[in-house]
């Protein structure tokens, strides 16, 4: 079936309508990508422009039209340059998210898991209760199905079974690991001493430190968590998708952390 407006010169067919709604759906996941962040102003203004460009070349303004699609073609190099950070994540989680089964079987192995997460996150959470007391900054790295050797590459392989005691030695200030951060993998600690990408947002809070910029800039180009103790304050911060959530306590920490990689594996 065609519907037909202004005398036949609009053709709106259900192929249009299908269109329409993945277009929708499209918009949504990447409105949902970018929430909360820097691009989303960037995002707001390019879709307006995208708009009245097609308002306008279905007016039939020529002129403006085609300033506005000259606009447009050049701005998609634009937007890979822009979204550079974004679109890395969305192709991550594109890769590392396959279709989850609803099966008994998935439902099984999701409690399983969760009990495995939680036994080899208490240990991390015991560590950094006690560096927040003794004001030990702390960068803890979790990497939740994207590559991380070249991150790891870049410190000291450790390859130790996950322990509290182990996690303060390293963060420890006398001791040589103690500067850069740890990537946890399991119940192992694979890394330590590792460079992280500091990340070049202008709207950062000026007042925070080298590490929580690092686990700012490692989870923007990457699906990684990072947890950050304060040096200057023992607060603990998650980071997460270039979010920080600031000064949370140990339970909270423990229910996002848990969340976070469970909903990857589960």
């Amino acid at each position: 079936m065609t519907i037909l407006f202004l005398n036949g010169l609009i053709h709106f067919s259900w192929v249009d309508v299908i269109d329409i709604l993945l277009v929708a759906v499209l918009i949504y996941f990447v409105f949902k990508l970018v929430k909360n962040t820097n691009a989303i102003r960037i995002f707001l203004g390019i879709f307006v422009i995208y708009i009245l460009w097609q308002v306008v070349d279905l007016l039939q303004m020529r002129l403006l039209a085609d300033i506005l699609g000259k606009f447009i073609s050049v701005g998609v190099l634009a937007l890979v340059v822009v979204f550079q950070p974004e679109i890395r994540r969305f192709l991550l989680l594109l890769g590392s998210r396959p279709f989850k089964d609803t099966s008994k079987i998935n439902l099984f192995k999701h409690f399983t898991t969760r009990k495995k997460n939680m036994q080899q996150l208490e240990p991390v959470i015991q560590a950094c209760q006690r560096m927040a007391q003794t004001k030990t900054g702390a960068l803890i790295v979790f990497g939740r199905g994207g590559d991380l050797s070249e991150i790891i590459d870049t410190g000291e392989k450790v390859n130790s079974t996950l322990s509290s005691a182990l996690l303060e030695t390293i963060f420890f200030k006398n001791t040589p690991l103690h500067d850069g951060a740890v990537v946890v993998d399991g119940n192992k600690i694979v890394a330590a001493r590792c460079i992280l990408p500091v990340s070049s947002n202008p709207d950062i809070n000026p007042n925070l430190g080298l590490r929580h910029r690092s686990a700012l800039g490692l989870t923007e180009l990457t699906d990684a968590v990072a947890i950050v103790v304060s040096e200057q304050t023992g607060s603990i911060s998650l980071v997460d998708g270039g979010n920080i959530h600031y000064n949370i306590s140990a339970t909270e920490l423990r229910e996002n952390l848990e969340k976070k990689l469970t909903d990857l594996q589960s």
